[in-house]
Formats: C-alpha cells, sequence, structure tokens
C-alpha cells in the first residue's frame, strides 16, 4: 500500500487560493469543522501548492488578513510514497496532515488517521503488541480537580487528554481538550489588545475550534467552569491489555472515535497507546 491508495484525493480536497483573504478560509474552518486548508496559486503553469493555513494561524495572527501571510509550509509526500516513509514523516514532523505534492501540484491530502485505517483494515503490519508501542509517561488528572485548573494542567502537559484518577488512584475516566471546549464559552471584550484573538473573530474561532478540537486551547478569552472534571469526563473507558496487537488498538480508535487508549495490566494503568504511537509499527 502506498500513499496514492490512502489519500483523499484532490478532487475532494477544499482550497483557497492566492492572492486571498482571511475570510475565504473562515467557513471552512468554521462551518465544514477543518482544521486546515490547503493554499493554492494559479500559474501559467497550472495550479501550484504554496502551504496550509490552519485554524491555530488565524488565531495566533489575529490582525492578518492576507493568505499569503498566513499560510505555513509544510512538509509534503509524493503519491508513490510507501506508508512507511509517511509513517516516518509524520513521526520526525509531528505533522498530522500532510499534503501530496509532486511538481508543486497538489495531488490530495493523507492524516494520521488514514494510516490508522490502514493498520486497522490490514493493509500495513498491525501484529505489534502494544506494549511494546505505548507511551509509558501518562497524563492525569483528579477527579475532584476543577476543570480550568485540569485544562491548564492538559496545556501544560502539551497533550489533548487526561486519565482522570479517583480517591485511589485508580483510572475512573478520560477527560480531553475536546471534552473543555464543549463546555466553554467565549468572554467578549474582557481581553487586552494583543493578548488574545481579536473580539470581531471570537465567534467564527470559538465555534470552529469547537467543530473539530484543538491542540491547543485559546484559553485567554474564554471561561470554563469551575466544576470538578469528574463532571465532564467519559466514564466509560476504551482500555486494551499489553497483549493486544496495534490492528486492534487501531480498530478500537476508529470505532471509538477516539485518539488516545488507556493501556492496562490487570487493573493497573502503565501506559497510553495513542494514535501516533501506532505508526511506529511500520517504522
Amino acid at each position: 500500500m502506498n500513499v496514492a491508495d490512502a489519500m483523499t484525493p484532490r478532487s475532494e480536497v477544499i482550497t483557497v487560493e492566492i492572492p486571498g483573504m482571511r475570510e475565504d478560509v473562515l467557513e471552512y474552518l468554521q462551518d465544514r469543522g477543518f482544521s486546515s486548508v490547503p493554499v493554492i496559486r494559479s500559474t501559467d503553469d497550472g495550479e501550484q501548492f504554496r502551504g496550509l493555513v490552519t485554524r491555530e494561524s488565524l488565531i495566533e495572527q489575529p490582525d492578518e488578513d492576507q493568505l499569503a501571510l498566513l499560510k505555513r509550509e509544510v512538509p509534503s509526500v509524493g503519491r508513490s510514497a510507501s506508508m512507511t516513509e509517511l509513517a516516518e514523516l509524520v513521526l520526525e514532523s509531528g505533522e498530522r496532515r500532510v499534503p501530496v505534492v509532486e511538481d508543486g501540484e497538489l495531488l490530495g491530502i493523507v492524516t494520521v488517521t488514514d494510516i490508522v485505517r490502514a493498520i486497522a483494515e490490514g493493509e500495513q503490519d498491525g501484529d505489534t503488541t502494544v506494549d511494546a508501542l505505548a507511551t509509558r509517561e501518562v497524563n492525569t488528572v483528579y477527579h475532584a480537580t476543577p476543570l480550568p485548573v485540569a485544562e491548564r494542567e492538559i496545556s501544560y502537559a502539551n497533550v489533548p487528554y487526561a486519565v482522570v484518577l479517583d480517591d485511589d488512584g485508580r483510572q475512573t475516566g478520560m477527560v480531553t481538550e475536546v471534552d473543555i471546549i464543549e463546555v466553554a464559552r467565549v468572554v467578549q471584550g474582557e481581553s487586552n489588545p494583543g493578548d488574545a484573538v481579536a473580539n470581531q473573530d471570537d465567534e467564527w474561532m470559538w465555534e470552529g475550534i469547537k467543530a473539530v478540537g484543538s491542540r491547543s486551547i485559546p484559553t485567554l478569552n474564554v471561561e470554563i467552569p469551575s466544576t470538578a472534571v469528574s463532571e465532564f469526563m467519559t466514564e466509560d473507558l476504551v482500555t486494551v491489555s499489553r497483549t493486544r496487537s496495534a490492528r486492534d488498538a487501531a480498530q478500537l480508535m476508529l470505532s471509538n472515535d477516539i485518539e488516545q487508549i488507556p493501556l492496562l495490566s490487570g487493573d493497573e494503568l502503565i501506559g497510553i497507546v495513542r494514535d501516533i504511537d501506532l505508526l511506529e509499527a511500520l517504522v
């Protein structure tokens, strides 16, 4: 299996064109729940790929309107590249969405989820046990922790989740950035100029992020309930044992629409299996 077999083809990829403006991207990030939009430019030689505009770039540059200045360059891959080569690129760069580009032309987009799906469907090696792939450093939070404190803890840990522990130190649930975003609200007009997203963009920015989640919650102009984490966590944890395969974990992730699964030995929490960890099985 190669990238061409797994990618979303160009005909199905929404793009914006430069020269263009910020508002050209907003409807896709907000109404369609995209996390980024490829930027192209029409030339005498045809369409040329110029980079991606992400929701993070719009949030971080609230006063910039031109797409040419909002886009960022990202690594790309060719359609004939193997899934192993793609996995290596994702692991090295940290990019979750990789443009498929040849001779400057955008041919499609391939994502971490596409790789996970290939593993789940048996198109790629999925026999490695999750015990060999799991991350041993697990981010956790106490179940009675106020949600704003949990949000800060997740942010400082630079991960999108926390396993929730009860009074006995046992896993009792999971809380993610998406859970927090869903119950947060925008506070209008309470941020200092330059310290947060411009007020005129608050509504589209927040609704767009709520649609797809975020790996960096913009808390400077949002309000999060002070209720305990236990009120917002997912109680029915999906878990795996150390002998389960990467394919088993990939299937669980896809069927439950999650990106990480706690790893248990008996009843003991010993690690976390992230979707990105499954890529290690290919390299």
